[in-house]
Parts: structure tokens; C-alpha cells; sequence
């Protein structure tokens, strides 16, 4: 039934979600402070769907009521509803209605969401809650979805580098004329390097806390204390302004070296030369031109060299703008695909980092300290294992989405499903990410403090990313052996005599059978698998 209201006592009521705290976000932009009311709202359903990460959550809230100081100030009226109010019904839809009882407005104006669920809900509002709403696109992003789903429309296989190409063309972006600066559009395979020893990293900067933010910080751990991770480290940029001296900063600091080591890795080091703004540009408190630009004018002033800008700029411009359009043009059928048929369950140290794999191990400590960790580390320690081990699709995608302060399911059911998994069959990537312990031990120091030895193959201490990434092969000959770039690995495969073949298989069923799904203690609050 429609929400009965009062007679109309505002104009239009804004509602502007947690991840869209941009000024000039498509909601606001025809904002009249004398007769609209803004409305932000803290709710337990967004925070628990899955149970994000303590320091995701806090971010979020502290983002948004510093936000909402920042539109008050400006003299707009702005409704903001606490996660601890009294009346607070938990959820986006119930908070609509009580606000359109409290305010009669005209109409309901909000910018379309990131994610598939909170999209079916808004189609909802349109029928249920009495005044027209109109749902706007969302002006953040450089290729509208419209955009994209034209692009994609009568392709199979989605590749991000056809898309990226015509994005450089769109924006002008690294172009001299029609043609890319330097004569070459990629420039990823200079981006490989493996830190040198004894190399110095630069000091990163962080944010206090302020007594906002600490107020936030203590809410969260007392109504989520169950949720994975802590807040202890918590020193993310949660206002506009810290935002743009984080991004400042990277640009200054690390972006001359940004490629050379982006896809290093480095014991007690999670942070390297990457931006760290990856919160606060999904949030909305950056956009993704205007970083793009302010890396674009270092090259320009000659602050930072051509193959460390292309490469931060690609990951902008290129991949998260392609993993949003594919997202939409896909979903929902996307998320349901499991073309390796991978059903395993989600082992219980990727909750806990008990493991005697030192990479992972690393990687979930500092993911549970940061609720952080960079692309390399997500893609070939975490990601690859999920691959190599057969991990449940929907298991590890709701991981990702819980562990980083970044995620949300437009960016992260994409780059996992696809890119990670392959459980698209190849709509987005040519290939299988999958590697042994040779490339982990090539890109890190994390081989030369394991239990295990990345150096032997087969047997008890033989890393086992070793042999889970033939037995993999294995595994999947039948659906893989025939696509053209994996026709090395193959190669090498059929010349593995019948015992060979059989000591993988016999490591691999061992190894992966005493992996467990459950926690060892009764505790069980970090594992969170949601409905599909």
C-alpha cells in the first residue's frame, strides 16, 4: 500500500546513500536548500547482509556524518538518521517511508545504486511509496551503463583492453591527437618488477581519528563486535579534504615508482607504492576523473614517467570502469555461473590466517589489521588458491565483500567471478589466473619464511601451490586444454609420466582434504555466507 504523508511540507527528498557522498553526485545537483530536505540514513540491514568488516562499516558512518556536517554547514536541510535512533527500522526502504511521513514531499529523487538488490528495491519504491520517484544515473563514472551495455551488446568474450582503448579515446587521457602518448596504449609488462633487497619504501600518511570518527569507531565495535577484523589501525581518509591530501600524497610519493612494484609483494609491508584511495573514490569523496587527471598532469609536468601513470590510470579508467559496465550489462544471471563446476568449501583460514601457507597467512593478518589488501595479493594468493583449490564461487566472492573496506558487489563480483574464478567461462578473461609457487616466490618474500618448500613438487613438504595448479589442469583438461593461451602448461602436462600424474593427484586429495570450512573454537562470527 502507499505511505500515507502529510501535505507536502518540503519540495523533493534527496536520498543520498552511504557510497555516494560526492557534492555533485546526480541526486544533488539540482538541490534547493530552502525547500529540499537531504535524507541520510545508518542502517543494520546494509552493514549485515554480510558482515562487512568492522573497519568497512566505520568508514562508511564516519564518511557520512561528516558528509552531513559538511551539507548542514552549507545551510541544507539535511534528515539524518543514526544506526542507534529511536524508530531506526533497520532498512533503506523503512527509512524512505518514515521520512516521507515526516517530511510530505513532492516527489523522492535518488542516484541510481551500486548494486543489483539495492536496484530491485528502488523499482519497489516506485510502486509502493505514494510519490513519484525518480531514479537518476550515477554521474560519478566515465562511461555511462547505457554506454557500456551498447559496447557489449553481441559479444561473448568482454575484453577490458578493447574497452580501455576506447576510453583513453573518449577522455583524452595519455593522447596526443588520436594517438596514445608514447605509441603504446599498455605498458604493464614494465610493471613487473620484484622489490629489491634491502629497498626502502616511503612513509605513508594516515588520519587520526577525530572525535566523530572515534565515536563511530566505538559504535562499531560495540553493535558489530562479532564482525571480522578491528579498528584498531584505523587511519582511513573519511572527509573530502583528507581524501584529497591521501591522493595528493600518492602522487607526490609514490606514483614515480607506482609501476615499477606494483605487483610486488613484501612481508609487514601491505601497503607499498599503492594510492589507498580506493575507499574513498568508491565512497565517493574522489571521482574518478579527477584523479585520473591529477595523475595525468604529473606525467605531464614531468613528475612521474609515462609507464607508472599508464598504469595507475588503467586500473581507473580501464578496469573499474569495464567491471561496472559488465556488472550491469550481466547481472543478475552473471553472479549464478560456476563454468569450472567448483563447489569446495571456503577453508576456515581465510577467516582466521591459521595456516602453515605464509602467503596466506600474511595476507588475511593484514586484511584483517587494514581491511586492505592490494590487487596482486587478492588476485595470486588469495584468488589463485580459491582457483587452484576449487573454492565455491559464491563462498569466496561473499568473502571479498566482506574483508575490504573497498568492496561492493559492482566491483568485486566482476573482478572475482571473472577474473579470479573463471567462473564466467571467459567473458571476461582469456585465461585462468591460476600459477604455482614460482610466481609467489618470483613477486615476494613470503616463500623464504613457509613451513612448506616452494622449491619441491610432490610430497608433504612440497608448497602445495605447486601441485594444486596441475592437479587443476588436471582437473579441467577437458574444458581448458583447447583455449590457445594455455597451451604451454598443456604442452608441458602431457609429458608427465602416469606416476607423476599420480603423485599430484594423491598430494592434492591429501592436502585438500584437510582443509577446514568449520572454525576449530566454538567462535564462528567471522564466517558469513548470505542467500543467492
Amino acid at each position: 500500500m502507499p505511505v500515507k504523508h502529510r501535505a507536502a511540507s518540503c519540495g523533493t527528498l534527496r536520498f543520498v546513500l552511504g557510497d555516494q557522498l560526492t557534492r555533485r553526485i546526480s541526486s544533488l545537483t539540482d538541490l534547493d536548500p530552502e525547500h529540499d530536505v537531504v535524507l541520510m540514513v545508518e542502517v543494520r540491514d546494509e552493514a549485515t547482509y554480510v558482515r562487512h568488516h568492522k573497519q568497512k562499516i566505520a568508514f562508511l558512518f564516519a564518511a557520512m556524518r561528516h558528509v552531513a556536517a559538511e551539507l548542514k554547514a552549507e545551510g541544507v536541510r539535511v534528515d539524518y538518521v543514526r544506526l542507534t535512533d529511536a524508530g531506526n527500522t533497520g532498512s533503506f526502504t523503512g527509512e524512505l517511508e518514515r521520512a516521507i511521513v515526516r517530511h510530505g514531499p513532492e516527489r523522492v529523487v535518488v542516484t541510481e545504486p551500486g548494486e543489483w538488490r539495492v536496484w530491485q528495491m528502488m523499482q519497489d519504491w516506485r510502486e509502493t511509496l505514494g510519490v513519484p520517484v525518480e531514479i537518476r544515473p550515477d554521474n560519478r563514472f566515465l562511461c555511462p551503463r547505457q554506454d557500456f551495455a551498447d559496447w557489449a551488446e553481441g559479444r561473448h568474450q568482454l575484453r577490458m583492453e578493447t574497452f580501455y582503448r576506447g576510453m583513453r579515446r573518449r577522455t583524452g587521457l595519455l593522447m596526443n591527437g588520436g594517438e596514445p602518448v608514447g605509441g603504446r596504449w599498455n605498458f604493464d609488462a614494465e610493471n613487473r618488477k620484484k622489490l629489491p633487497k634491502g629497498h626502502r619504501l616511503p612513509d605513508r600518511i594516515g588520519f587520526q581519528p577525530d572525535a566523530l570518527t572515534r565515536e563511530v569507531i566505538a559504535l562499531v565495535e560495540r553493535e558489530f563486535a562479532d564482525h571480522f577484523g578491528d579498528c584498531t589501525s584505523f587511519s582511513w581518509p573519511v572527509t573530502r579534504a583528507d581524501a584529497l591530501s591521501a591522493l595528493r600524497h600518492f602522487i607526490d610519493t609514490c606514483l614515480p615508482t607506482f609501476g615499477d612494484y606494483q605487483d610486488a609483494m613484501k612481508t609487514g609491508a601491505p601497503f607499498l607504492y599503492h594510492a589507498l584511495i580506493s575507499p574513498a573514490l568508491n565512497a565517493g569523496l574522489l571521482t574518478a576523473e579527477e584523479v585520473c587527471r591529477v595523475a595525468e598532469r604529473a606525467f605531464r609536468e614531468g613528475a612521474a614517467p609515462l609507464h607508472c601513470t599508464e598504469g595507475f590510470i588503467r586500473q581507473i579508467l580501464g578496469w573499474r570502469e569495464y567491471v561496472r559496465g559488465l556488472y550491469w550489462a550481466r547481472m543478475p544471471e552473471y553472479r549464478d555461473t560456476n563454468a569450472l563446476k567448483a563447489h569446495r568449501a571456503l577453508p576456515w583460514f581465510y577467516w582466521s590466517g591459521e595456516t602453515k601457507l605464509n602467503c596466506i597467512a600474511q595476507v588475511v593478518a593484514d586484511t584483517r589489521a587494514h581491511a586492505y589488501a592490494h590487487h596482486i595479493q587478492r588476485l595470486m594468493v588469495t584468488g589463485n588458491f580459491a582457483l587452484i583449490a576449487g573454492l565455491d564461487p559464491a563462498q569466496v566472492e561473499d568473502w571479498y565483500l566482506i574483508v575490504f573496506a573497498d568492496a561492493y558487489e559492482w566491483v568485486e563480483l566482476p573482478n572475482v567471478h571473472g577474473m579470479v574464478l573463471w567462473a564466467d567461462g571467459g567473458v571476461m578473461g582469456s585465461k585462468p589466473y591460476a600459477a604455482s609457487g614460482a610466481y609467489i616466490d618470483r613477486m615476494s618474500d613470503y616463500c623464504g619464511s613457509c613451513a612448506y618448500d616452494v622449491e619441491v613438487k610432490a610430497g608433504p613438504a612440497a608448497c602445495p601451490f605447486n601441485y594444486l595448479y596441475w592437479n587443476f589442469l588436471i582437473e579441467n583438461e577437458e574444458k581448458l586444454a583447447g583455449n590457445p593461451r594455455m597451451t604451454m602448461p598443456y604442452r608441458t602436462l602431457q609429458g608427465f609420466g602416469d606416476k607423476r600424474r599420480a603423485e599430484i593427484r594423491r598430494d592434492a586429495t591429501a592436502f585438500l582434504g584437510s582443509l577446514a570450512s568449520e572454525p576449530q573454537a566454538p567462535h564462528k562470527g567471522d564466517q558469513t555466507q548470505r542467500a543467492r
